[in-house]
């Protein structure tokens, strides 16, 4: 009886480690795997940031990680980000198909489709009907500045009294993408922005939390009744939001004379190409690629920079002092005069560095063999891009761990970019909105700071720095106290 149980354990033994996952030949290096967990136990799955740090000083900057039994590589620094997408570009573009993010957004759209003929039809229209409705031109100008309006009425009816700015600027980032979508402004009660900010702000916590990694790691909790489930809920309310704004378009357009992104795609769609890519289905998960991306991101930074600016007063000070200078006699900034405030550059681009909205950008994969650092990474290999290790990355900053502005500026004063900013990714895949995320930063915190000083209530004790993790990270919530400058 005993020899019995010893050999069952022996077979039990001998099975589990046949299960568990080996490095192929050449692979980066990375912690010893279990079987089945892969390496989840390595991580801290509410925040991996930390964890993610340690490993890259066990094994360098490409090293690998097991997701359950999926190997995965999770590349640091400027060197490696830079070799793989950007010299390797069309190797490393690729998007995993079989993550739980894919799944939620069912790998449409153009932020999460795979790398191919149909992605570059996609990101190709993109840009184009971007850029056709105002991106880099007056008219995207006014539409932020109607936009700012309202958000200066709100602060105006909250002079001296302590406010929370979260919606706040979730509510003008949103409407700003929703202009552009669906030539529509919507009131701040309205039931289209506050459910997709709602659904945005949930998704984008769930997307990089706990429960997305165990719905990645172990693939037979997928079918459970568990939190993750609350993502696909989400995504279904705010793609029939989209459908009911689609089959009003369909009944109010003229073919021919589109009024903004949705005619524009339709008009795509009647030129029935043979080989088109184009459909409804497509075109409502592009919709909200574009509007979940440009909500969370652009809001996130907005409240970061004012967090670090009412705790740092003589940088906000600094900052009006440049406005007054360059605006003196002016109505309104427009984006070009940037080029005359390298100070308030600095500012803006040092709060998208510590803001560090997207730690691990969206996850790519390799689409064919490759090499990278001189290791082989096989085609199919997921790529996970550590951007906090560039943006914090030692000898890259002047001040790599703290909020300065400096980190922006040459000894002459003047603006200064390092090649190691890349909030947005870089290569192929670098954000769509990045053109209109820079154009909002500028116009949104030049406009707000020229007429109002932010003032942190003595009442609110020591700020929080610490973001909340997920797939974008998003300041605590924090108050706000405003004043009028005279």
């Amino acid at each position: 009886m005993f020899l019995s149980l010893v050999l069952l354990g022996l077979c039990i033994c001998f099975i589990i480690l046949q299960l568990r996952p080996r490095r192929p030949k050449n692979f980066p290096p990375g912690p010893p795997v279990l079987p089945i967990l892969g390496n989840i136990l390595h991580l801290n799955l509410q925040n991996p940031l930390e964890d993610f740090e340690k490993l890259r000083k066990s094994y360098g900057n490409v090293y690998s990680l097991f997701l359950g039994q999926k190997p995965n590589v999770v590349i640091n620094g400027v060197k490696a980000m830079k070799e793989a997408m950007v010299i390797k570009a069309a190797e490393f573009a690729g998007r995993p198909q079989d993550t739980f993010v894919s799944d939620v957004f069912r790998g449409k759209g153009v932020i999460l489709a795979d790398y191919g003929a149909s992605w570059r039809e996609h990101r190709r229209f993109a840009l184009m009907t971007l850029r056709n409705f105002g991106l880099g031109k007056k008219s995207m100008e006014e539409r932020i500045h109607d936009e700012i309006q309202h958000t200066i009425k709100k602060l105006d009816k909250n002079i001296g009294k302590t406010l929370c700015p979260q919606v706040m600027f979730h509510n003008v980032a949103s409407n700003i993408v929703c202009q552009v979508l669906f030539g529509t402004r919507y009131e701040y009660d309205d039931e289209f922005i506050t459910t997709v900010i709602q659904c945005v702000t949930e998704i984008t916590k769930i997307a990089n939390g706990p429960w997305a990694m165990l719905y990645d790691s172990l693939p037979f909790i997928q079918n459970l009744p568990l939190p993750f489930n609350k993502a696909f809920k989400d995504v279904k309310r705010s793609s029939d939001l989209v459908l009911r704004l689609l089959n009003e378009h369909k009944k109010t357009r003229v073919p021919g004379e589109p009024r903004d992104f949705l005619d524009c795609y339709l008009d795509e769609m009647e030129k029935k190409a043979e080989d088109s890519s184009f459909s409804e289905d497509k075109l409502i998960f592009t919709a909200l690629d574009l509007l979940f991306a440009g909500t969370d991101t652009t809001s996130n930074t907005l409240l970061t920079a004012f967090l670090y600016l009412m705790n740092h007063p003589h940088i906000q000070e600094e900052c009006q002092q440049e406005i007054d200078r360059v605006l003196e006699g002016k109505d309104q900034a427009c984006f070009d005069d940037r080029h005359q405030m390298p100070y308030m550059q600095a500012v803006i681009h040092e709060s998208q560095r510590i803001a560090n909205i997207a730690p691990l950008s969206a996850f790519h994969c390799t689409t064919k063999d490759s090499e990278l650092m001189g290791y082989s990474i096989p085609k199919g290999t997921m790529i996970i891009q550590n951007l906090s290790s560039v943006l914090n990355e030692e000898g890259q900053w002047k001040y790599p761990h703290e909020f300065n502005p400096e980190n922006f500026l040459n000894d002459q004063g003047e603006f200064v970019k390092p090649d190691a900013f890349m909030p947005f990714s870089a290569g192929p895949r670098v954000c769509l909105g990045e053109g209109l995320a820079r154009m909002e930063l500028f116009l949104i915190m030049v406009t707000l700071l020229r007429k109002f000083k932010f003032i942190w209530p003595e009442d609110a004790g020591k700020p929080d720095y610490t973001p909340v993790f997920g797939a974008t990270m998003t300041p605590k919530p924090y108050p706000m106290k405003v004043r009028h400058r005279r």
